[in-house]
């Protein structure tokens, strides 16, 4: 009975990694749909990996042995710190399902059911999830890179190089998430109220942590920069890891032994930190979860909101703001794409990139008008607006949009405008504040103005493009998974976007230096701002009630019951 119990309670926490409310009445069924598009993205990753792997298998044999060495460190590193990158947004995206929530405990708690079970369960969903993430991510380049970096030629060292590829790269997983775990076991520790209100900011902090590290550390390629970022290195876990596959392959070198050693002793201190106070804030969260109510009572403060417009668009504004700055899984979300934003951002000023297009500009890059600067304000608009859109797709709670079905609220122009007036507020509005900031402290007032101008009329157009669809208010409609290719279709235009987004800032750049081109610029974008809104609203618009599902409104639900009354799994009876 009692593995009964684990295989049972290990499917569940192991589907349970997303959270099921989300999705759709017509796709809880179908899970394979969702798993499919993180199946789908790190297969892409794998693959480009892999494409970098049979390059420097290629070019090896030419480099000389210093070059060479060099970048199959830089390359092993990359692996490992995108490895890494990978499990703590995992880690990260998941925090709410390492603890049972009410619903569980209530359902568990008078079945015959230990709780060692229980977490013996979670503890093999963490491992098992942990593993399908890095084997995906690395399917192809694992199949790939260890031929390139084998110590020397033979099955042996073939095989030592497979053998050392993936368990450094599944080391380097599990010292990211027992880290987290480790972090969220001492958390818990604390009484329920303070957890639940402590747990938004670590996310949030481990998120921005993940993301900094990943981008801003120093890279092996370049000799110079590494002999001067040598004292760095010590305190970059990847680094500690690229050590471990050294020792490991065989390859050993005098600089990266104190690193492997530092691995060893972080994975095991990771390890048993973890385990200790996961096991122990396990059993007492158990009883808190019970005990102490989920809801945090809210801090006394100046909860006021301007109007935007009529009192129905007001209202569905007022409640996104609020729905946002209240859920800290929409908080997560956005933050990923903004993470995207300042990475690609970083790329604008800190890479090889940004030293071409400062050559282009001719200019200071900071305090004169720039095409880094121009760039980067241009993909944080984009970034920040796709990742609204995204976040307003999932609901907050979708058993309680039952209070907006009942509630006679229309369609047509109303609702689009309630939802044109929401995006605007927390995707156009901040990134144009900020940057009006930021650019009035650095450049002079004409040239500010003008790409303030420029930027609005970039963020309407890419809102009016963000509001196809079916007619919903944001965060209480259901997430069908793969009823698009949005999110494929993003990640593999982010490349094109770049040399788009690099060259629309160099003309910009040129505009701003003549009135009459600006005034041509402006021109043009606002054209494409109205024919874009006309495009957003269709003329049988005026009729389109509002949806709560993510299928169209004539779709059919198929009970599949027959007519005879029998079961749906068992045979008519005779």
């Amino acid at each position: 009975m009692t593995r009964l119990q684990f295989r049972v309670l290990y499917r569940e926490f192991l589907f349970r990694m997303v959270d099921l409310e989300l999705l759709s009445a017509h796709a809880q069924g179908d899970m394979s749909k969702l798993f499919g598009q993180f199946a789908s993205l790190f297969l892409f990753l794998s693959m480009l990996f892999a494409g970098m792997g049979l390059a420097f298998a290629g070019s090896a044999r030419r480099m000389p042995p210093p070059a060479r060495l060099i970048f199959a460190w830089g390359s092993e590193q990359f692996l490992i710190a995108t490895t890494m990158l990978v499990v703590g947004l995992f880690a990260v995206l998941s925090w709410d399902s390492t603890f049972p929530d009410r619903r569980d405990v209530l359902v568990l708690a008078p079945l015959p059911v230990r709780a060692r079970t229980m977490f013996l369960a979670k503890v093999a969903a963490l491992a098992t999830a942990l593993s399908v993430s890095v084997g995906a991510l690395h399917l192809l380049a694992g199949l790939v890179w260890p031929i390139g970096l084998a110590n020397h030629s033979g099955a042996a060292s073939l095989i030592r190089a497979y053998a050392a590829y993936w368990a450094t790269m599944l080391a380097a997983g599990a010292f990211i998430l027992c880290s987290v775990l480790g972090v969220q076991g001492l958390a818990a520790q604390l009484p329920r109220r303070h957890f639940l209100r402590l747990s938004a900011f670590l996310q949030m902090a481990a998120f921005c942590l993940f993301v900094s590290v990943y981008f801003l550390q120093p890279s092996l390629v370049d000799p110079v920069t590494a002999v001067k970022n040598q004292r760095v290195f010590v305190w970059l876990p990847s680094y500690w890891f690229l050590g471990l596959f050294q020792m490991l392959n065989g390859s050993e070198h005098p600089a990266l032994v104190p690193l492997a050693h530092r691995a060893l002793a972080g994975l095991a201190i990771a390890g048993c930190g973890a385990g200790g106070a996961f096991l122990v804030s396990y059993f007492r969260t158990l009883r808190k979860i019970v005990e102490e109510p989920d809801i945090v009572p809210g801090s006394r403060g100046v909860n006021w909101l301007p109007r935007f417009g009529g009192p129905f668009e007001t209202a569905i504004v007022h409640f996104s703001v609020r729905t946002l700055l209240r859920s800290r899984l929409h908080r997560v979300i956005l933050a990923f794409y903004l993470g995207i934003g300042f990475a690609l951002t970083i790329c604008f000023l800190k890479t090889p990139l940004a030293q071409e297009l400062q050559a282009r500009s001719g200019s200071d890059p900071w305090h004169r008008v720039s095409v880094p600067l121009l760039a980067s304000s241009i993909l944080m608009m984009g970034c920040w607006v796709v990742g609204m859109r995204v976040v307003f797709s999932m609901p907050l709670d979708l058993r309680a949009n039952w209070a907006f079905r009942i509630t006679p609220v229309g369609g047509g122009p109303r609702c689009l405008s309630a939802r044109r007036r929401s995006l605007f507020v927390l995707s156009v509005v901040p990134v144009w504040a900020g940057s009006a900031v930021v650019f009035l402290w650095l450049w002079p007032w004409r040239p500010t103005v003008g790409h303030l101008a420029i930027l609005g009329l970039l963020g309407t157009i890419l809102v009016e493009l963000s509001l196809g669809g079916i007619q919903k208010i944001p965060f209480t409609c259901s997430y069908l998974p793969g009823k698009s290719n949005f999110h494929i279709t993003f990640w593999l235009s982010i490349g094109a976007a770049l040399g788009a987004v690099a060259k629309c800032a160099d003309i910009e750049r040129l505009a701003l230096e003549n009135p009459v081109r600006l005034s041509a610029v402006l021109v043009i974008l606002g054209i494409a701002a109205v024919l874009a809104r006309w495009r957003t609203a269709p003329a049988d618009w005026e009729e389109a009630a509002v949806e709560f599902e993510e299928v169209p409104s004539g779709a059919i639900l198929v009970l599949g019951l027959p007519r005879d009354g029998g079961l749906p799994d068992q045979p008519p009876a005779r």
